[in-house]
């Protein structure tokens, strides 16, 4: 196991290398560059709005004077700035913000623990509702509850978040006056607050989710349910609880887990949506700014922690089948 554990280790580098390739050049195949965008409202590289500056004089100032390729590897760290040093990410610099020239490290301090408590929550919630609904649907099938469980399930993955996220602040709005915190209160400050703050965005970020991981546990309960093993369990005569929880729920979660793991870049999708409609001063809101404004080392900066992020978890998911069915060896 450790010999894999350290295959994968190593896999996260040209994994997170090709990401971050991938959304360098991407971002800079979008309309309209950040020089124009500062040229356009008037402002210059660390300069007042009245100090305007050309177009060239611009790009020179922001470095993007060079072939792309000379800026990746500046931003990457082999190829040296025009002050002849090394300084990129392989000297653990994710470079400034251009418009504002505050460390890119610096900003995302501020902003993930915002997103990654959102995800959190809403990962926590859509397993806790997913998963015993599933079990319960497996266990009662094809009968009226059965019924109104694969109903929920399918009405989870087909309604849009952003639509209601919208309709969770206008109703409560219009009926109650009731319209949730906008104000960001971190959990260090006031944990009810932040808690309050966070529920219902956590609840509409996980009503997909739930929905995925409630079909998929319901299917591969039904297959193990009936299963040679399962079925001599019962004739043994062990509780239903025994059975379930002890020999059939352990080997159903290995796709259950998988689709964990596959779900989480869907789950960071979504919370840019969210975050933007309640307000959350998280990562999501940033990389849409950043996007927006075309601040290339600050979104490449997000990109890379989302790519780094996606790629760990997908190993705690792998490393996780060896407990749940000890049949799996790693070589």
């Amino acid at each position: 196991m450790r010999a894999y554990t350290i295959r994968r280790l190593l896999l996260v580098i040209p994994t997170v290398f090709l990401a971050t390739l991938i959304i360098f050049i991407m971002m800079r195949l979008i309309p309209a560059s950040i020089v124009d965008l500062m040229v356009a409202a008037g402002a210059g590289f660390g300069q007042p709005v009245e100090a305007k500056m050309s177009k060239p004089e611009l790009e020179k100032e922001l470095g993007l004077d060079v072939p792309i390729y000379t800026q990746y590897g500046r931003w990457i760290g082999v190829v040296p700035g025009a002050d002849g040093s090394f300084n990129g990410i392989l000297q653990g610099n994710l470079g400034v913000s251009l418009w504002d020239q505050q460390p890119v490290t610096d900003m995302l301090k501020e902003r993930w623990p915002v997103t990654l408590e959102l995800c959190g929550l809403a990962l926590i919630i859509a397993v806790l509702v997913g998963l015993p609904i599933g079990i319960y649907s497996a266990l009662q099938q094809d009968t009226m509850g059965d019924y109104i469980a694969r109903s929920f399930s399918i009405a989870a993955m087909a309604v849009p978040g952003f639509w209601l996220a919208t309709l969770v602040i206008v109703f409560p709005s219009i009926w109650w006056g009731y319209m949730p915190p906008i104000v960001y209160t971190p959990f260090t400050e006031d944990p009810i607050a932040n808690l309050k703050q966070f529920i219902l965005p956590a609840l509409v970020l996980a009503g997909a989710l739930s929905g995925i991981f409630m079909r998929t546990t319901r299917t591969m309960m039904l297959e193990v349910l009936r299963q040679d093993y399962i079925r001599t369990a019962w004739a043994k005569g062990l509780r239903e609880r025994v059975v379930i929880i002890r020999h059939a729920l352990k080997n159903a979660l290995i796709p259950v887990v998988t689709m964990i793991g596959l779900n989480v870049p869907l789950l960071i999708g979504g919370e840019v949506i969210i975050e933007q409609i309640f307000c959350l001063p998280g990562m999501g809101r940033l990389i849409l700014d950043a996007t927006l404004s075309r601040d290339y080392p600050l979104v490449s900066g997000i990109m890379l922690l989302f790519a780094f992020g996606v790629v760990l978890i997908n190993l705690i998911v792998d490393l996780s089948y060896g407990f749940l069915d000890p049949r799996v060896h790693y070589k």
